[in-house]
């Protein structure tokens, strides 16, 4: 009988979950902190499901009653409904453009009445799956273009789709799915090349384009005087050196003022430069002109979102090393950080804290992640195994951009931090990808595809 009906404990790796349920509880305690007030009862208020510490309450009740179903369903109905589900899920997300509901600027929620949904965040799940049911099957081989180029296609399409809702931010956690790929077999010069670019896309940001433009010709000359031998012996050399100057030369002077001028709106282009602390230099009056209601308004957003970066800093400095202490938060309890109970969550926990509640957060994060990884490795499947660490890329964006915007270290593009930040979807989205992961790795002897 035992055997018929196994536990629903047996084979679950209780560190994870443990660690989930911390996280959880924390990021309630946040949202609480920065909420309640003197007066309030918090009894009441956490079964009236009008605040919002109470709505995530009754979230974390829906997701521990889904996390049990999934504990108690067969592994290999993920891998059968693997494609099912990604199209679903791409509905979901095109369904939006019709009967979306706008919330700040982007119509990418469905209205559900108890609770918004937000299907690129829930997509997240399923581009998991298909990727690792992708991956796995046996006639993938990732060394060669073609699969690779479908493997970007499964993993990019929402992001695409998100981009035309106007969430940049969600469109960019999809990237986090070339951690999975590389470690399937992606050749690192593709990782290589886009670390590259990004690190002259910031060169560009710090310097003129006239110095760089030199400074790479003068680069350039020096190393083929250096190497002028070698290059008398092997003229390949000094053909790489020419490809490499001309397309740093070209990225920096052609592309880079293009994307600024003619991609990116103004109010976009100035919150980056400001984020480097120098003046937008491709604003020209054409540019600088807003015209447009629609484009006031946008500049008005940007300029609200300097002024949350510089309060959630002036928060998260107040807190010093021990914290102002729990509920004793000033700038938290002053509503000085707007959006605090969502992507500025860890504002809540840097004032109340300091700097010691802070890096035990991080610890919290960081002993979750590599409990992940080891439960990557452990793995017999390549599908569990490419499932696992599309989870541990898609946390460490979230919980490294959140982190990098809060601090300002990073533009603000409205990514919530795992587990803590506010939020129905972003809570059921997170649960649903760590209690697969668990489900699959307590099934592990399988061998899944």
């Amino acid at each position: 009988m035992n055997q018929r009906n196994p536990a629903i404990g047996k084979g679950i790796d209780w560190p994870i979950i443990w660690l989930y349920a911390a996280l959880v509880c924390i990021g309630l305690l946040c949202i609480f902190s920065v909420e309640y007030r003197s007066g309030d009862g918090v009894i009441q208020s956490f079964l009236g499901f009008k605040k919002n510490y109470s709505k995530q309450l009754f979230y974390f009740g829906a997701c521990i009653i889904l996390a049990t179903f999934i504990l108690l369903t067969d592994s290999k109905f993920f891998t059968a409904t693997a494609n099912l589900s990604y199209l679903v899920g791409i509905l979901l997300i095109l369904a939006t453009f019709v009967v979306g509901k706008e919330i700040k600027g982007s119509k990418s929620w469905i209205p559900l009445g108890f609770m918004n949904l937000q299907p690129v965040e829930l997509c997240k799940v399923f581009t998991s799956l298909v990727l690792a049911k992708y991956l796995s099957m046996q006639e993938t081989d990732f060394s060669k273009p073609r699969s690779q180029m479908i493997g970007a296609a499964l993993s990019f399409t929402p992001a695409l789709l998100s981009i035309a809702q106007g969430e940049t931010g969600l469109a960019l956690v999809y990237f986090s799915l070339l951690i999975p790929m590389y470690r399937e077999g992606l050749p690192p010069g593709y990782l290589i090349a886009g670390f590259a670019m990004a690190i002259l896309l910031i060169v560009s940001l710090l310097f003129p384009t006239k110095t760089l433009l030199i400074a790479f010709a003068a680069a350039a000359l020096l190393f083929c005087y250096a190497n002028r031998r070698r290059i008398r012996r092997n003229s390949k050399i000094l053909l790489m050196v020419a490809v490499v100057w001309g397309f740093c030369s070209l990225f920096v002077g052609v592309a880079v003022p293009f994307v600024f001028k003619h991609v990116f709106k103004k109010y976009q282009a100035d919150r980056i430069f400001s984020m480097v602390g120098v003046d937008n230099p491709f604003s020209d009056g054409k540019t600088a002109a807003l015209n447009s209601e629609d484009e006031k308004a946008k500049q008005k957003k940007s300029d609200q979102q300097n002024y949350n970066v510089k309060q959630s800093k002036i928060a998260i400095g107040s807190g010093g090393f021990l914290g102002k202490g729990f509920l004793k938060g000033t700038q938290t309890q002053g509503d000085f950080v707007p959006e605090q109970h969502t992507d500025f969550i860890f504002t809540s926990v840097g004032e109340n804290f300091g700097f010691w509640g802070s890096t035990l957060l991080m610890l919290l994060y960081m002993g979750l992640l590599l409990r992940i990884v080891t439960i990557a490795e452990r793995q017999r499947s390549t599908f569990s195994r490419v499932y696992a660490y599309c989870v541990a890329g898609i946390i460490f964006f979230h919980v490294a951009v959140n982190i990098c915007v809060t601090v300002g270290l990073a533009p603000v593009i409205g990514i919530t931090l795992p587990l803590l930040s506010y939020g129905g979807s972003s809570l059921l989205t997170f649960t649903i990808l760590i209690f697969i992961l668990v489900k699959l790795d307590a099934d592990r002897q399988m061998v899944l595809r």
